[in-house]
Order: C-alpha cells, then sequence, then structure tokens
C-alpha cells in the first residue's frame, strides 16, 4: 500500500535533520516494508521541497548509479536520479567544512550545460548532443544520511532509500575545461581520482551506460512518465564512471580527466 502524504512528509522531514544534525535517520524501507519506488520519489521531492523554502534554487538534477563500478559498489543494478540546488555547488579548490558532510564519498562525473531543454518518451542520444552548450569536468561528493546497513536488522540500503535520500546527493565541484559536446570523444575521457596525492580509482567515461550522454537520455524518459522534463540552462550529472573514494577530515581529493584539465577540493582537519 502507497503511502500517505503525513508518511511522506515525515520521511522527508527526518532527512532534513539527518543532514542539518549530521545524525543518521533510519532508512524507509526498515520503517514502511512496502515501501516502492513511487513512494521513494515523492519522498525526494518532498525532501525537495523543503529545500526550496529555505530559500535554495534548482540548478538541475544528477543521475546516479549508472555505470557497472557504482552498481557494484552499492549491490544496486539500476540508475536513479535527483534533484540538484545552488546550495550544493562547491567551488572548485574550495576547503569543505570538516563537518558539512556525514560521510562523503567523491565521484569522478561529467556534467552537461544545456542550452534547449529535453523531453518525451524518445529523446535519443542525437537530442542530447544537440541540446548541450558544454560539456564540463565534475567531482560529486555523495552522502547518505541513513545507514549503509541498518543497524537494527543488518538490512542493507536499496534503490529506493537511495532515490528517498535523494539519489545520496551531497554537492558538487565543477572546473577543469568545459568543452563542446563535438570537441571531445565523450566515450574516452579518462578520470583518475587521487586521494592525498595517491591514485585510489581509475575509469573511462564509456562506463556510464557505454556512452555519458546516454544518463541524460534515460534521465529524460524517467522524467516524461511522471510529466516532467529537463530545461535549457539545466545542468546534469552524467553518473560516475569510478568507484566512491571516502574522504575523511585533511583529505585532498584531485581528479584528473586528461585534455579536459582537473578539478579538485580538500576536506579541514577536524577542530
Amino acid at each position: 500500500m502507497a503511502l500517505n502524504d503525513k508518511q511522506i512528509n515525515a520521511l522527508a522531514a527526518a532527512y532534513d535533520e539527518a543532514e542539518a544534525t549530521r545524525n543518521l535517520t533510519r532508512a524507509p524501507s526498515c520503517l514502511h516494508p512496502d515501501f516502492s519506488m513511487s513512494d521513494a520519489y515523492k519522498v525526494q521531492s518532498a525532501w525537495v521541497d523543503l529545500r526550496l523554502a529555505k530559500g535554495e534554487s534548482i540548478v538541475g538534477h544528477k543521475i546516479g548509479l549508472t555505470s557497472r563500478a557504482m552498481q557494484l559498489a552499492v549491490g544496486i543494478d539500476t540508475p536513479d536520479y535527483g534533484v540538484l540546488t545552488d546550495a550544493m555547488v562547491i567551488d572548485d579548490g574550495a576547503v569543505i567544512a570538516a563537518d558539512r558532510f556525514i560521510m562523503p564519498r567523491f565521484e569522478v562525473e561529467l556534467g552537461f550545460k544545456l542550452k534547449s531543454g529535453l523531453s518525451g518518451p524518445n529523446v535519443t542520444i542525437f537530442d542530447v548532443l544537440n541540446a548541450t552548450d558544454w560539456v564540463i569536468p565534475a567531482i560529486e561528493v555523495i552522502d547518505c544520511r541513513s545507514a549503509l546497513v541498518d543497524p537494527e536488522t543488518n538490512k542493507p540500503l536499496n534503490v529506493r532509500d537511495s532515490i528517498a535520500d535523494n539519489a545520496a546527493n551531497g554537492g558538487i565541484i565543477w572546473g577543469g575545461l568545459p568543452m563542446r559536446p563535438d570537441e571531445v570523444d565523450l566515450r574516452l575521457v579518462p578520470g583518475i581520482l587521487y586521494k592525498n596525492g595517491k591514485i585510489e580509482e581509475t575509469g573511462v567515461s564509456a562506463g556510464v551506460l557505454g556512452h555519458p550522454a546516454n544518463g541524460l537520455v534515460w534521465l529524460t524518459r524517467e522524467l516524461h512518465k511522471v510529466g516532467a522534463s529537463l530545461g535549457a540552462g539545466e545542468f546534469v550529472l552524467g553518473g560516475s564512471f569510478t568507484r566512491p573514494v571516502a574522504g575523511q577530515p585533511g583529505d585532498s581529493i584531485q581528479c584528473d580527466f586528461g585534455s579536459m584539465g582537473q578539478v579538485s577540493c580538500s576536506i579541514a582537519r577536524a577542530t
């Protein structure tokens, strides 16, 4: 049975409080055994509404779990998506406060800045490339507001929990050398993630559904199912082509995208 509005809003409020206090909340599927994909996106939407009520504004979307590496890392076999707001944007090279995130992990991604909207059930990769103004190297900071394994039941998070948690988004860092989509082979962009100067993960952009633009094809078709679309000016994170790398206070993170440049950040030392 679908959750009612009161239950949906309670779960959204719990995520909001968990992010603010850095105290984990229990995953929805542990509280509601029949928690569905539809319920999950309703919780996500209700949490986004809470953010907007605080003055944040939507800047785009993120696509998650698009690569085999990421699906194996979290034991989930289908993509998901979340919403990006301006409060999630972090400057390239920034020092992130040690207490900003609960369990930050870092991913190598390409972002797509759209010059025109995308909509409908039949969108193709050609439509995505035609609608893209710039392709931008990016780091996504992912964070979970509930435990990866529930301490009471030993039940791991599932894709519905991830969706409700805004697809585990925490922050976005973009930089490097933005390029037009026809200036670079988008299948063969390398990604090398360094932590404290040591290589932790490597990958290539074809790991994202064979071509990172395919992520936007998937997202556009999924949004169409709920009467939504991607708008001109949106920034869309296409999905990670490496496994996530955990960060701790004092760590430095650098992602090398070859000819597309580098993106970096660090986490302040705990005081």
